[in-house]
Formats: structure tokens, C-alpha cells, sequence
């Protein structure tokens, strides 16, 4: 019985030490939550993000020889003349959202060009620059994949794929995202592919028949390695940024023809963690093997920021800002896509603590950027050599 009790006791004893060490930890991730929150507070309030003049974002771009654009996923702009307007007056290039598998092809045997064709179409009318997005990606597969394509079928089908949609387009695209997402999403070495099944079905050297075939099929276009994670200063997005500069080597030491590395940017607005001299060398490293870099998908999210509106999109602003001033310093990079034009539109998972706002009119999806967007472009611009 005493030997009961004494065991009851420190088995009491252990599990109030548990308890502590458990709030200690709540105590110090509050603490540094809190400790993050205020620095981003005052890292906004410190700032000014006047908007000067009208000009539109095209041109305040293509005044320091880059390119604005953006990137408007599967929007029906036949039905949306406000923001095909929009789009119109700010942007140089667009993004053609309807070249996915699942959109192109039906059925394994057949493809749908109509919605593509008719933003080629709109963007030729209107004369600006398009991407292609995209050839390659483990996601918006159609549903016949899954039970047709196999080991013995795979290439022969990827093959036919790519040259039929680069080929339909040819000499009309900018760049293509050739290859999406390949790098696992929290990497733990710099051979830690995403298991998609083009990795299953043709191994690691889908990325490189991917582009070779591109290349044939359109020999002017650029061809992009797009991805994401590359942005903070977190250990998950060192090791992205590791395991994509060792892909890169890869393709350029076997002579793939890669010619640029897209950069998603798909920001946080609630995240401190942000290093510009890590992500400065991160861009020069990929610009020392020649290749260009384009920011393909800027976004802000701002689901977990203060609810007060003027608080939160200076947070926004800030986080733009101290992005662009670092990306925008490196030579190579050569275009700035944002995620869409309006917030009316909102890709899913990216949804945000919302209200109308009037005085907002140039809008990411996903934030409330507002005019901050013409402020803070203009201002990270302002820093390049003439």
C-alpha cells in the first residue's frame, strides 16, 4: 500500500511537471506570437504608402524595364467587363489560367481549346504579353487520369500532351510554366521529390522531357520551373530554396532547356520571418547560372492579421514592400504577376477577414491591397537603376 501511494505520489509529482512544461511552452509560442505581431505593427506605422499620381501599373513597370501583370486563374472575362477593363489598363501580360489537363482534355483522346483560345484571342486584341500555366503538375488532373495513365502509357501521353498544347500556341507565348511544384512541400534533403505520378510512372526525369519537349514545340518561348515556399525565413523555405537551386543545377549541368525560375509569392501577411539577406542571395544564385526569375503569383494573405481595416493593409503594404525591395534589386528578375486584379475573385483557401472597401481599387486576391499596391510597387521600383 505505501509502495502504491509513493508511486501515486510521484506519478502526480511527473504528471504537474508535464503541466507546467506544456504551459511554459503555450506561455512562450503566446509570447512570441505576440512578440511577432508587435513587430509587425511597428514595422507598418513607421511608413508612409501615399499613392502618387494615376499612372498605371504597366507603365510605372515598364519604366524600370520590367513587366506587370496578372494572373486571373479561370475568371470568365467575357462576363466580367469591369475587371476585363481593368486588366486591360494596368497589365502588360497575362496569365492564361484555362491551359490545365483538366480544362484541355475531356477525355484521354480529345482536347478543348475554346476557353484558351478565346483569352489568346483577348489578349492578342488587346496587345498583351500571355504565360501558359501549366504542363506539368501533380494537381487539376482530369478524371480519367487516375485509371488510364500508367507506367507503359505515360510519356507517350505527357509527349503528345505538350506538343499539342505548346504547339497550338506557339510564337504566342511569353513563358510557360513547364513544370509546377516538383520539390516536395516541406523538403527534408535536396532529393525530396513531391510524389505526384509523373514521379511514379517516369521517375525524376519527367522534368527534363518535359521542357526538351516544350522546347521543340515552341523554340521562342521561355521556359519556367515554378514554385513556392521560397519566401520566408523559415526552416521549411531554406530548405525549398536549397533543394530548388540543386534542381536548377541539375537541369542546366545536363543541358535541359530551362531558361527562368518562376517565384509563386504567395506571401503571409501575419509572418515576421523574413530575411532579405538570405532571399537576396537565394536570387543572385539562381541569376549566376543565367537564368531569369519572374515573381509568377504575388499575394498577401491576410487571414490571420488584426481585424481593424486600417491596421491590417498597412501590414499588407509593408509586407509588399519589404519583398519587392529586395526581389526587385536583383537584374534578373524581369516580371511581377500578381494573383488576380480584384477581390471579388479569391482563389480557395486563401480566404480573408473581408469588408467592402470603396476607396480600394487595385486588389490581390486574398487582401486588401487597395492603392497600397500602386504605393508600394512604385516605391520598390523607384530603388532600380534608370
Amino acid at each position: 500500500m505505501a509502495k502504491s501511494r509513493l508511486f501515486s505520489r510521484r506519478h502526480a509529482f511527473y504528471l504537474s511537471l508535464g503541466s507546467l512544461t506544456g504551459l511554459s511552452a503555450l506561455t512562450q509560442h503566446k509570447l512570441t506570437h505576440d512578440s511577432q505581431k508587435m513587430q509587425l505593427l511597428t514595422n507598418a506605422e513607421k511608413r508612409s504608402f501615399l499613392v502618387l499620381g494615376e499612372t498605371p501599373l504597366k507603365e510605372r513597370a515598364i519604366s524600370k524595364g520590367l513587366i506587370y501583370g496578372a494572373d486571373c486563374g479561370t475568371l470568365d472575362l467575357q462576363s466580367a467587363s469591369q475587371l476585363a477593363n481593368a486588366l486591360v489598363k494596368e497589365c502588360s501580360m497575362l496569365v492564361a489560367g484555362f491551359l490545365k489537363w483538366d480544362i484541355l482534355r475531356p477525355t484521354v483522346d480529345s482536347f478543348d481549346f475554346s476557353k484558351a483560345d478565346w483569352f489568346a484571342e483577348f489578349a492578342r486584341n488587346h496587345h498583351l504579353l500571355l504565360r501558359g500555366h501549366t504542363l506539368v503538375w501533380h494537381e487539376a488532373l482530369p478524371s480519367w487520369f487516375k485509371d488510364t495513365v500508367n507506367r507503359q502509357n505515360c510519356e507517350k501521353i505527357l509527349t503528345q500532351h505538350i506538343q499539342q498544347v505548346v504547339g497550338r500556341y506557339a510564337g504566342q507565348m511569353h513563358s510557360w510554366d513547364v513544370v509546377n511544384e516538383a520539390i516536395a512541400f516541406e523538403p527534408r534533403n535536396s532529393q525530396d521529390w513531391r510524389k505526384t505520378p509523373w514521379l511514379e510512372f517516369l521517375g525524376v526525369d519527367y522534368i527534363d522531357i518535359a521542357f526538351r519537349i516544350a522546347a521543340e514545340a515552341d523554340p521562342k518561348a521561355m521556359l519556367v520551373y515554378n514554385d513556392f515556399g521560397l519566401e520566408h525565413d523559415k526552416p521549411q523555405d531554406e530548405a525549398k530554396r536549397k533543394a530548388v537551386l540543386k534542381l536548377l543545377e541539375k537541369l542546366k549541368s545536363q543541358g535541359t532547356p530551362i531558361h527562368a525560375l518562376g517565384i509563386q509569392s504567395h506571401l503571409l501577411g501575419h509572418e515576421a520571418r523574413f530575411n532579405a539577406q538570405k532571399l537576396r542571395s537565394f536570387l543572385k544564385n539562381v541569376a549566376s547560372m543565367g537564368m531569369k526569375i519572374l515573381i509568377t503569383e504575388m499575394d498577401v494573405t491576410d487571414k490571420k492579421l488584426p481585424l481593424d481595416t486600417a491596421v491590417r493593409d498597412r501590414i499588407v503594404a509593408a509586407a509588399y514592400e519589404d519583398y519587392l525591395s529586395v526581389v526587385l534589386d536583383e537584374p534578373a528578375v524581369i516580371c511581377v504577376t500578381t494573383w488576380g486584379l480584384s477581390d471579388r475573385q479569391r482563389r480557395s483557401g486563401f480566404e480573408t477577414l473581408h469588408r467592402v472597401n470603396n476607396n480600394s481599387y487595385y486588389l490581390t486576391s486574398g487582401i486588401l491591397v487597395g492603392h497600397f499596391l500602386t504605393s508600394t510597387m512604385e516605391a520598390s521600383l523607384e530603388r532600380q537603376p534608370t
